[in-house]
């Protein structure tokens, strides 16, 4: 994969929120963001078309970059995880002529556009392997009647395994919770398993803690935003989390690159 490193793992600072958020602290200016992730030694920077086309040089032969091609309402017409409408926005010829190095697309399991998400998975992934280029699958449980539990490790587990099925080279996922429970994710996963960081954590510890579980239950990284762009030291953040991803190191390791 063009944004792994050599010991298969990454750190991903994911930069797409505002597609559906529209304004959201930290991405006022995501030039900022970028430069910050360039500084401090992130693997890849995740974000939107805009994004990439407004800063695509100071992204594009800088930092590996993976695009957005998806998409739904915003949160003012539809919740998270509870969307009635996906489709596919952006297309691989765009990633291309953008200079991204890999795309991502996501793949809502349990809720109606379950099997749309399919679809688009399955036609990118034909595209991506036609123009040699990785494609992650952020594949997500969704609160529903035979879903109760979306972090259970079987559900998150069973959508990681859907995601690889349909195509995809990486998966992004939610963390389950601790080592054991994940390990059933990335077991049952033939391809490297990234976990998303989700809305900010209380503690910098607790995102730590996070980090190093997933990793001890066999995640190959994070794509992690809010936790990053929103801690108030973004390029610390970065460099205390590539010592648990890169180093093996410890909770206490990443405080003390922090301090």
């Amino acid at each position: 994969m063009s944004f792994l490193k050599s010991d298969g793992k990454a750190l991903v600072v994911a930069m797409d929120h505002a597609r559906t958020h529209g304004t959201i602290e930290g991405l006022e200016n995501p030039g900022v963001v970028i430069d910050a992730a360039v500084d401090a030694g992130a693997d890849a920077v995740m974000t939107t078309f805009g994004v990439v086309k407004h800063y695509q040089d100071r992204l594009i032969g800088r930092i590996p970059t993976i695009l957005r091609l998806d998409g739904g309402p915003s949160l003012y017409r539809e919740d998270w995880l509870a969307y009635t409408e996906w489709d596919l926005l952006h297309s691989v010829e765009d990633a291309l002529l953008l200079g991204a190095d890999a795309v991502v697309l996501m793949l809502f399991i349990g809720i109606p556009v379950e099997l749309k998400t399919y679809r688009i998975v399955a036609k990118v992934a034909s595209e991506c392997m036609h123009a040699n280029l990785p494609l992650m699958v952020e594949a997500l449980p969704c609160p529903s009647e035979r879903i109760p539990d979306p972090k259970a490790a079987e559900a998150m587990a069973s959508a990681a395994r859907l995601a690889f099925e349909h195509g995809a080279d990486l998966v992004k996922a939610y963390y389950t919770g601790n080592p054991e429970e994940f390990r059933q994710v990335t077991d049952n996963c033939p391809i490297p398993v990234l976990i998303a960081g989700g809305p900010k954590m209380d503690t910098t510890e607790e995102t730590f803690q996070v980090v190093h579980g997933a990793m001890q239950g066999g995640a190959a990284g994070v794509v992690f935003g809010r936790n990053i762009w929103q801690s108030g030291n973004t390029r610390g953040m970065i460099r205390a989390l590539q010592r648990i991803i890169h180093d093996d190191g410890s909770v206490g390791d990443a405080l003390n690159a922090l301090a």
